[in-house]
C-alpha cells in the first residue's frame, strides 16, 4: 500500500532540527540539505561576523563604492544630457520659444556650449560643413557617448572586483568551515545528518555568494540610483517629483502584499522540492531493494503523489512570481502617464521645457525600479544570513577536547588495559557497565554478542571517539589521555565492517594507512590481506582508478582493501570489526592465515559475529547488555555451557 501524501511529506521533508532529535547514537544519516530557507535568529551577530570576513578585503570594497558610485552618476548625466540637446533643437525649429533650463540643464548646456565654442568646432562651423546648432547636437552626441563609456567601464571594474571579494570570501568560509569539521568529535556527526551538513557547503555557502555579489551589490547601486534620480529629478520639476512620490506607498503596499503571498508559497516549493529530492535520494539508494521486493509501482505512485504536490506548490509561486512584474509595471505606466499629462500642460504653461519633460519621464519610469529591485533583494538576504548563522553554528560546535597538558607521543608498544569502564552516548542511557579486561602484545581478543551489547563501543572508547565517564584505559601503563590524539590514533589501524574507499587507484587507497609506506610494502600488505591475485586481475592493477566508493568492485574486495589498508600500517594495536563479514569463507580462509601472520606482534581486538573466526583467540569476551557475563577461551567457553556455548552450538541465536 503506497502511503499517504501526507506521510510522505513528514518523512522526506523534515525539518532540519527535527532530524537532528531523531538523530541519536552512531551512524545516522539524513536525506541531502535544502539550505536555510527561514529568516535568521540573531542577525546582528550574524552580520558582524560576515563581515569580518568581508573586511579583509575593504580595500576592494572601497574601489567597487567609488565605481559603483561612478557609473550610477554617469548614467544619470547621461539621461540628462538629453535635455539640452531637445532644447536646442526646438529652438532651431521655433526661435521664439522661451527655455527655462533648470540648474543641472543650466550647467550641462554651459559645458556643451563651451565645447562647441573651441577653435576646432569653430573652424569646423566656418568651412561650411556642419550648422552651429547641429555641431552642438554632435558635441552633445559625443560628450554622451563617452559618459555611458564611462558608466560601463566602472560597472565592468565594479563587478570583476566584487566578484573577486566574493569568491575570496567564500573560499575563506569554506575552508574554515572544513578545518572546523576536521576537528569536531564523532559524537557530533553521529547526531546531525550528512545530508544537513552537507547543505552548509551547498546551499548555505552558495545563497551567502549570491547575497554578496549581487544582492549587496544591487541593494547598494539601487539606494545610490534612487537618491540620485531623486535629486535630478526634483532640480528638474518639483511638481512632477511630488507626483511621482505619491505613488511609491502605491509601489511599496502593492509589492510587499504580492511578496507576502509570493513567499508563502515560495516556502511550501522548497519543502516539496525537498521532499521529492529525499525520495528520489532513497529509492536510488534502495533500487535493488525495491526490486527485490517488487515495489517499482508503490514507488512510481508514491513519487507521483509527491511530484504533484511539487507541482501545485510551483504553481502558487511561479504565479505570483511572475504576476510581480506585470503588476509593478502597470502601477509605473499609469504613474508615468498622470506624470506626463501634467508635464504636458507644464509644458504648454511655459513652466517646464520640452528637453526637461523628456529626461523627467525617463528618470520616472526609472524611478520605481530600484524600489522594486530592492524588494525583491529582502528574501534573498534573509535566506542567506539564515545559511550564514547555520554555517557559523557548525563552526561554534565544540571541537574535541584538547589534549592534556604534558601530553607526550612516546612508543606504544600495545599492553591495553580497561578497569572498571562506565559508558553511555547519552547520561540517560548507559551502553558499558563497569568493563574490566587487558590485553597484551601478540594477543588477540575477541568480542561477541548481540547487536547493540556494547561490543564496537569499546573499541570507539580505545580510539578516544569518546571519553568515558568512569573508569580508566591504559596503553603500556600510561593512561590513554596522556597520548596526544592524533599520536594514539595513528598507533591503532582499523578495520570496520562499514567500508569506505577515496577516489583514487588501488595503490593509494591501500597506503592511506601509512602515507610513507613504497610500492613494495603496498604490495607486500596486498598480498598479506589476499588481495594482490584479484587486484592483478584488474585492469590496470594497483594503478587502477577507484570512484564512487570503489562501485567497480564487489564488495568482498572492498573489505580486503580495507584489510591490506590496516596491514601496510605499522601501528601496534589492530581492531577488527566484522573485517570478515563481506567475503566468502574461502576468502575468509585465506585471510585468517594472512592476518594471523600480521597479529603475531601486534594487539588486536576482534568483533565477530560468525564465532568460528574468534576461535584461536586469547580470549573471548561475550557481552549482553553492556556487561561482560563471560571471558576464557574457545575451550572454556564451551565447558562452561553458558551464553557463548549456546550461541555456538545453535541452541541460541545472536539478535
Amino acid at each position: 500500500m503506497a502511503r499517504s501524501l501526507e506521510r510522505l511529506r513528514t518523512q522526506y521533508a523534515a525539518k532540519p532540527e527535527d532530524m537532528m532529535k531523531q538523530s541519536h547514537g552512531p551512524g545516522r544519516n539524513g536525506p541531502p540539505g535544502r539550505g536555510a530557507t527561514g529568516k535568521p535568529k540573531n542577525t546582528g551577530e550574524t552580520v558582524k561576523r560576515l563581515l569580518s570576513y568581508v573586511g579583509k578585503y575593504w580595500y576592494r570594497l572601497v574601489l567597487v563604492l567609488l565605481c559603483m558610485l561612478m557609473a550610477t552618476v554617469a548614467s544619470l548625466c547621461g539621461g540628462y544630457l538629453m535635455a539640452p540637446i531637445i532644447d536646442h533643437l526646438t529652438l532651431a525649429v521655433k526661435p521664439d520659444a522661451v527655455i527655462t533650463m533648470s540648474p543641472f540643464e543650466k550647467i550641462a548646456d554651459d559645458v556643451l556650449t563651451q565645447i562647441t565654442s573651441g577653435q576646432a568646432v569653430q573652424d569646423w562651423i566656418a568651412s561650411g560643413t556642419i550648422q552651429a546648432v547641429s555641431a552642438y547636437v554632435a558635441v552633445a552626441l559625443i560628450v554622451l557617448g563617452i559618459v555611458y563609456l564611462i558608466s560601463v567601464i566602472c560597472t565592468y571594474l565594479q563587478a570583476r572586483l566584487m566578484m573577486s571579494v566574493s569568491l575570496r570570501v567564500i573560499e575563506n568560509l569554506r575552508n574554515d568551515l572544513f578545518r572546523k569539521m576536521q576537528g569536531l568529535p564523532v559524537r557530533y556527526y553521529d547526531g546531525h545528518p550528512t545530508g544537513e551538513l552537507m547543505s552548509r557547503y551547498t546551499n548555505d555557502i552558495d545563497n551567502i555568494d549570491t547575497m554578496i555579489n549581487n544582492s549587496l551589490v544591487g541593494l547598494i547601486s539601487g539606494l545610490i540610483t534612487l537618491i540620485g534620480t531623486f535629486v535630478f529629478m526634483i532640480t528638474t520639476s518639483w511638481v512632477l517629483t511630488l507626483i511621482t512620490i505619491v505613488f511609491i506607498p502605491i509601489f511599496l503596499f502593492g509589492g510587499m502584499a504580492i511578496a507576502k503571498k509570493s513567499a508563502k508559497y515560495y516556502k511550501a516549493q522548497q519543502a516539496a522540492l525537498g521532499a521529492v529530492n529525499g525520495y528520489i535520494e532513497e529509492t536510488v539508494t534502495g533500487q535493488k531493494v525495491i526490486k527485490v521486493f517488487n515495489h517499482e509501482s508503490e514507488c512510481v505512485e508514491e513519487f507521483s503523489q509527491l511530484n504533484e504536490d511539487l507541482k501545485d506548490k510551483q504553481f502558487g509561486a511561479q504565479f505570483f512570481g511572475g504576476i510581480m512584474g506585470p503588476v509593478m509595471g502597470n502601477m509605473g505606466q499609469i504613474c508615468y502617464g498622470i506624470t506626463i499629462g501634467v508635464g504636458g500642460i507644464l509644458m504648454c504653461t511655459g513652466s517646464l521645457t520640452p528637453g526637461a519633460l523628456s529626461v523627467f519621464a525617463g528618470y520616472s519610469r526609472q524611478f520605481s525600479m530600484p524600489i522594486n529591485q530592492m524588494s525583491q533583494q529582502a528574501t534573498t538576504i534573509l535566506a542567506a544570513l539564515a545559511g550564514a548563522e547555520r554555517v557559523f553554528a557548525v563552526m561554534d560546535a565544540e571541537p574535541e577536547v584538547p589534549d592534556r597538558e604534558g601530553a607526550e607521543a612516546t612508543e606504544i608498544r600495545g599492553d591495553v588495559v580497561m578497569e572498571h569502564v562506565t559508558f553511555g552516548y547519552v547520561p540517560e542511557k548507559i551502553v558499558l557497565k563497569d568493563i574490566t579486561l587487558y590485553a597484551h602484545p601478540g594477543q588477540k581478543i575477541a568480542f561477541v554478542g548481540s547487536t547493540g551489547a556494547g561490543k564496537t563501543t569499546i573499541t570507539n572508547l580505545l580510539n578516544r571517539f569518546y571519553d568515558i565517564e568512569e573508569g580508566k584505559i591504559t596503553i603500556d601503563g600510561k593512561d590513554i589521555k596522556d597520548y596526544p590524539r592524533d599520536w594514539l590514533r595513528q598507533n591503532i589501524a582499523m578495520v570496520l565492517q562499514d567500508t569506505h574507499l577515496f577516489t583514487g587507484t588501488v595503490r593509494e587507497n591501500i597506503r592511506y594507512g601509512r602515507l610513507d609506506a613504497t610500492d613494495e610494502e603496498v604490495e607486500a600488505a596486498a598480498k598479506l590481506a589476499s588481495a594482490h591475485s584479484f587486484i592483478m586481475r584488474l585492469e590496470n592493477g594497483y594503478d587502477t582508478m577507484l570512484e564512487g566508493d570503489g562501485a567497480n568492485l564487489s564488495q568482498g574486495q572492498r573489505q580486503l582493501l580495507n584489510i591490506a589498508r590496516a596491514a601496510v600500517s605499522k601501528a601496534p594495536i589492530l581492531v577488527l570489526d566484522e573485517a570478515t563479514s563481506s567475503v566468502d569463507t574461502r576468502t575468509e580462509r585465506h585471510i585468517e592465515h594472512g592476518m594471523d601472520r600480521l597479529m603475531k606482534t601486534r594487539t588486536t581486538f576482534v568483533i565477530a559475529h560468525r564465532l568460528s573466526t574468534v576461535r584461536n583467540a586469547n580470549a573471548i569476551m561475550v557481552l549482553e547488555k553492556g556487561e561482560i557475563i563471560e571471558r576464557g577461551t574457545h575451550e572454556d567457553l564451551l565447558e562452561m555451557k553458558g551464553r557463548y556455548y549456546e550461541l555456538y552450538t545453535g541452541k541460541a541465536e545472536l539478535a
